[in-house]
């Protein structure tokens, strides 16, 4: 047997654990930069920390909410929450009161 063939039953004797290696590594750069990895599930973690807070300012406005339905009950309603959501949506004063304009930078 000449130097070539002991030289490609060497390489035929390392390609499986190459092979191996190879395909160990490919798993692990996978499980650390894939689209299910360690760094997608960092990125996941503070998407979900941002949604929660979300819910949480959603949930707020739902219970405000509810709060003025409530007080809109046509069994009794509230006369100053009536009024003034008449004022505000529908721009409309009594005859005996005054407008006074803001400037727009008192009105931010």
């Amino acid at each position: 047997m000449g130097a070539w063939g002991k030289l490609r039953q060497y390489l035929g004797l390392a390609l499986v654990p190459v092979l191996c290696v190879v395909v160990c590594f490919w798993f692990i750069s996978k499980a650390v930069s894939g689209p299910t990895g360690y760094i997608a599930g960092k990125q996941y973690k503070a998407e979900h920390a941002e949604l929660a807070v979300k819910v949480e300012e959603a949930r707020q406005v739902k219970a405000a909410l509810a709060r003025q339905v409530a007080l809109l009950d046509p069994r009794g309603v509230d006369k100053d929450l009536a009024d003034e959501l008449v004022r505000r949506n529908l721009n409309m004063v009594a005859p005996d009161e005054v407008i006074v304009p803001l400037p727009p930078e008192l009105t931010k």
